[in-house]
């Protein structure tokens, strides 16, 4: 099927679904008109079909026993270089910069998953956006994030390193230093 149809099918349970809920609700909330109801109970659903559908799950694949920092940079590729090298550096066009708030799915070149081993920086949004200065004037900016050790899942270990050195200046978009 198309993704419109599929799309389309969602929408109508989302929709369908908060009927159900609606009703539901009418009965707890006898004073409250069914519409006021109907749109009360669509704000939850649309809000994180919104949130998974707008942020793409970036599948996210690093060298084996990989720890350290990744740092997916702002670069001019059309498609997405997501396999890490081994100094923690991909590749992300504009629209996934732009558009990336969900946690990443990580595995290592052997397929096992390290998901659970990545730390964000803050509590509230995954991805540390980080601006490096400077190559001729400009900055390279990624999105960051570290792989833990074992015995470390959880908890922040502030690795850090020099992009101006690592990365691949032909890939990188820079931009002009404004922090």
């Amino acid at each position: 099927m198309s993704g419109c149809v599929l799309g389309g099918m969602v929408l109508f349970g989302i929709l369908l679904g908060c009927l159900v809920i609606t009703l539901l609700l009418k009965l707890i909330f006898k004073n409250n008109s069914y519409l006021t109801l109907y749109a009360v109970s669509t704000i939850i659903p649309f809000a994180l079909f919104y949130y998974y559908l707008y942020s793409p799950t970036l599948n996210i694949i690093v060298p084996k026993d990989y720890k350290g920092s990744v740092s997916l940079v702002l670069s001019n590729v059309k498609e997405n270089i997501l396999t890490i090298d081994s100094n923690g550096i991909g590749y992300i066009n504009q629209w996934t910069f732009d558009h990336t708030y969900s946690k990443p799915r990580v595995i290592d070149t052997k397929g096992n998953s390290m998901t659970n081993h990545c730390v964000g920086y803050n509590p509230t949004n995954f991805w540390g956006k980080g601006y490096t200065c400077c190559i001729a004037g400009k900055e390279i900016t990624s999105l960051d994030f570290e792989i833990v050790p074992k015995e470390k899942i959880g908890q922040k270990q502030y690795y850090s390193k020099d992009l101006t050195i690592l990365v691949n200046k032909n890939l990188v978009l820079f931009t002009n230093s404004n922090h």
